[in-house]
């Protein structure tokens, strides 16, 4: 990357600040451009989902991975479920969608309650050897009593497609049979997930992120504080792929301490991720203690109060820069974590010299987030969200505190505890937005005359506005 005037490289500058100047390009078409981040651990896009309570969860982990990002799941969560998750993620099926189950005798009040939880809308109802026999949308609850079996109001003659049929041929049956959705069979009848017009469009497109052994990648947060070897050796124990060591002020002791405490109980090759740190002093001793990849971002994100509380942050673009320069030169990686509300920014972020982009809030109003589907006073949907510094956040991953303690630490809070996050139509699976994102970043790499990621930063010339 290099300024489009060497003086403003100097400037503290943020993704407003700049813009790209298109250039020269030989590049025929936008699929023409190869997405997969230089970091090398598995991921196809650039993309990672933030460890945010309110946004990383089992939906989203499943979802983002078939598209070929990754998600950091929370430090929060307990590690019997964090297990769960892993193993549910490890056998999700690569390319279908996993749908909304339930059996024939299942209510249709339980069936509008969980329609909801995934982007395509219905609920396909299966007998007890998981083969579908029907299928539920919205409509079919229209005037029906909201206690009826599920077999009353189902739709019976259902269409069904192999798992070995191709994504193209899916796609002109849905539009034959001017469907918007259809439950995948293995060959044995049973369920093997569903697709509709823009999952089969969506396979086309996107490649899973997934490890050496074949499965969906699965990534957790690591606190700092404490048994950072006991945590580290037990999520690598269940098969985590990428471990996360999280602090909002990453340029400590105590976090250079559990890089290399997580260092030492990893293997040499296995990716280990730390922040947040916005200098190329932090950056150096990062890597020095053991860090991979580098967490880079202080104040940037929407759901973060840092920078109205203490003043404490750097302009993201600057901060990515900086760190990126040092990285680079270690054979190490940058993940730029806040600050991303638009596709330009993801372009931006890479520009500086990020091999991936990290996301959260942005994806908290979605169907895949963790939260329920909300209505307001005008029947508008939407979802609950929170910063991981708020004192919700506080106090859910500080239940066993002492009271005292933990009424201590509330005066401390750097993050929004409460807002609402409103389902954009067009915009209400987070698959949706990574459409925009994904088709934002091949066209600035054709703007540019890049064919890959590598490329687009070699090559990529900023403006300062």
């Amino acid at each position: 990357m290099r300024f489009l005037r060497p003086e403003d490289e100097r400037k503290e500058l943020s993704y407003q600040d700049v813009f790209l100047m298109p250039l020269y390009s030989e590049v025929e078409s936008r699929m023409d451009v190869d997405l997969t981040p230089t970091e090398g651990i598995g991921t196809t896009i650039p993309i990672v989902v933030a460890n945010m309570t309110a946004v990383a969860g089992k939906r989203m982990t499943e979802t983002i991975t078939r598209r070929g990002g990754l998600v950091v799941l929370p430090q929060d969560i307990p590690f019997e479920r964090i297990e769960e998750i892993v193993a549910y993620i490890k056998h999700c099926h690569h390319v279908f969608e996993t749908p909304v189950v339930c059996s024939e005798l299942d209510s249709v009040q339980t069936a509008l309650n969980l329609i909801h939880k995934r982007s395509h809308e219905a609920v396909i109802i299966t007998d007890v050897q998981n083969k579908p026999v029907g299928i539920f949308t919205e409509k079919d609850a229209y005037r029906r009593d909201r206690y009826s079996p599920l077999r009353d109001v189902m739709t019976r003659n259902l269409i069904t497609v192999s798992s070995s049929m191709h994504s193209r041929e899916i796609f002109d049956l849905l539009i034959e049979r001017r469907l918007s959705i259809v439950p995948v069979v293995n060959t044995d009848g049973t369920l093997a997930g569903v697709t509709t017009r823009k999952g089969a469009v969506r396979t086309s497109i996107y490649q899973p992120a997934l490890n050496v052994q074949k499965e969906l990648l699965t990534s957790v947060a690591v606190r700092i504080r404490d048994h950072v070897a006991e945590t580290v050796d037990h999520l690598k124990q269940i098969g985590v792929d990428v471990i996360v060591l999280d602090t909002a002020h990453g340029h400590q002791k105590r976090m250079l301490d559990a890089i290399k405490t997580a260092r030492s109980v990893l293997e040499p090759n296995q990716p280990l991720a730390a922040g947040n740190i916005v200098t190329a002093v932090a950056a150096e001793d990062f890597i020095q203690a053991g860090a991979t990849i580098l967490k880079v971002g202080v104040g940037p994100g929407a759901a973060c109060k840092t920078r109205m509380t203490t003043g404490v942050g750097r302009p993201q673009f600057s901060a990515v820069h900086r760190v990126a320069g040092i990285a680079r030169k270690h054979g190490a990686y940058v993940w730029a974590d806040g600050g991303i509300q638009t596709p330009r920014d993801v372009a931006l972020a890479i520009a500086a010299g990020a091999s991936s982009v990290m996301i959260g809030t942005w994806f908290a109003g979605t169907y895949e987030s963790p939260a329920d589907v909300q209505h307001d006073t005008d029947g508008q949907r939407y979802k609950e969200q929170f910063g991981m510094a708020s004192g919700r956040a506080v106090v859910n991953r500080n239940r066993q505190a002492d009271p005292f303690d933990l009424a201590r630490r509330a005066f401390f809070e750097e993050g929004v505890s409460q807002t609402k996050m409103y389902l954009k139509q067009g915009q209400e699976s987070v698959e949706d937005i990574l459409d925009d994102i994904t088709a934002g970043l091949r066209s600035a790499c054709t703007y540019s005359g890049a064919k890959n990621l590598q490329t687009f930063f070699e090559q990529v010339v900023v403006g300062v506005q």
